[in-house]
């Protein structure tokens, strides 16, 4: 299993939190399912924490779900991030996924906040738009820039793109 190390640059060269997450891609015809925040304009893979006693596939699950309306098959294990920041651990875990039905989304109220909502968009036109992460420095904007990064890599590494 491929594992993409990023080091952030106030990364304390220890961690002493972690925090796993999983995070699943949907293609069809050419078109890459993401979660879109209308507030903050930025784009994400589909994915959040996972729960105590769950595994990933099944957190995988649960998150498509809950924020895209997507009931999904896990069909592999595509790739793992490991991001460091500060003295925590961000461990990303992505699947590629099959959608098999639907159901209600169910938001938290932080995600209705930020008008999240599922957005298909073409595959390439996705990697680009997480390659401009760099954009994103600035002090308002670390964590845009962060996940952009994350997706970016996470993107270019499944799907072969440099």
């Amino acid at each position: 299993m491929e594992a993409v190390e990023i080091y952030g640059a106030n990364w304390k060269g220890k961690y002493a939190h972690i925090r796993e997450a999983c995070r699943g891609i949907i293609v069809e015809d050419g078109k890459i399912l993401l979660c879109y925040e209308l507030k903050d304009d930025q784009f994400m893979i589909p994915g959040g924490g996972l729960e105590e006693g769950e595994s990933y596939e099944e957190c995988c699950a649960r998150e498509l779900a809950e924020e895209t309306g997507d009931v999904i098959n896990v069909s592999r294990y595509a790739l793992t991030i490991n991001e460091y920041y500060g003295d925590w651990l961000f461990i990303s875990h992505y699947f590629m996924c099959e959608r098999v039905g639907k159901t209600e989304r169910n938001l938290t109220q932080s995600e209705l906040n930020v008008g999240l909502e599922p957005l298909w968009l073409p595959v390439l036109d996705a990697i680009n738009a997480f390659s401009k992460y760099e954009c994103y420095v600035n002090a308002s904007n670390k964590m845009k820039s962060g996940m952009y990064l994350r997706e970016y890599k996470a993107l270019s590494s499944i799907f072969k793109v440099n």
